[in-house]
């Protein structure tokens, strides 16, 4: 008796699935989530795994001082990619590499209904969970829009600064945060929770643009987009995702530019984020 194509299709798709399952251990620059043994710093994980550090951290919600237990489960998030074959469709591809459609569509800048052609290539982006919903606030507490003391943030993506912050009197060329390059298409997270001010275009300098509220005066922004993946109002998560990187703008080439604002004057990012 034939099996239904699309059967077939799909189980086809998920051989190297089950065979990697069937595998004792793969070897860690492959490894999707990792175990952490005694002795074992984040430093190190990340180093063997060909990860930067702070996507791991931010996988994974870890906080100052990053400190690992032995028996731990890390996630290891990885951007990989795909080749369209004939006979692939949406629904083996999300299934193959267990992200949504939508994000797999976003990330590439598709239409989620867009056909697909053999030969197309697809980037697959890790999905990285939300962190847990925070804890009720008593009714005694600060009322909802008051901000904690101190908002910690987390680097929006991994990347070289290209250029760094330089105030406005030092020097004549002051630059209000810093440059990240990073390939058009790159996730860009929020660097911490709050609520969207602003998403849109930016015409005179920062191109497509995306500005959160974290309250307490703190505000951050993100720069030069390619596209962006929330709208004004929206309240999001650290480390959700809140556009792609581009090149529009005044940008150099494709990169990130990021600001971090405190009662509207811009503040050294660098003395905001963990160290990587």
């Amino acid at each position: 008796m034939r099996r239904p194509k699309l059967l077939g299709t799909l189980i086809a798709a998920l051989a190297p699935l089950l065979l990697a399952a069937g595998e004792p251990g793969l070897p860690p620059d492959q490894e999707t989530e990792h175990v952490v043994k005694p002795g074992e710093t984040l430093g190190s994980i990340a180093q063997r795994a060909g990860v930067p550090r702070v996507l791991i951290v931010e996988a994974n919600h870890l906080t100052v001082p990053f400190a690992l237990r032995a028996g731990q489960k890390l996630t290891i998030p990885r951007t990989r990619n795909h080749s369209v074959g004939r006979g692939d469709t949406r629904f083996t591809i999300s299934y193959l590499y267990g992200v949504p459609w939508q994000d797999i569509a976003v990330a590439n800048g598709l239409e989620p209904v867009a056909a697909l052609k053999p030969g197309q290539k697809l980037l697959i982006p890790s999905v990285i969970a939300a962190p847990p919903a925070p804890a009720p606030v008593a009714a005694t507490s600060q009322p909802a829009t008051a901000a904690s003391p101190e908002t910690h943030f987390v680097w929006p993506l991994a990347g070289r600064v290209r250029r760094g912050f330089t105030p406005r009197g030092h020097s004549s060329n002051y630059h209000e945060g810093i440059d990240i390059p990073v390939p058009d298409g790159t996730a860009v997270r929020a660097g911490a929770a709050g609520k969207v001010l602003f998403a849109g275009e930016e015409p005179r300098q920062f191109g497509r643009l995306v500005v959160i509220d974290h309250g307490g005066g703190m505000q951050s922004a993100y720069a030069f987009l390619s596209r962006i993946t929330v709208k004004e109002g929206d309240a999001v998560r650290q480390g959700e995702r809140v556009g792609l990187s581009g090149h529009s703008g005044l940008a150099r080439g494709p990169e990130l530019h990021f600001e971090i604002r405190r009662n509207n004057h811009p503040i050294d990012p660098a003395g905001q984020l963990p160290p990587r």
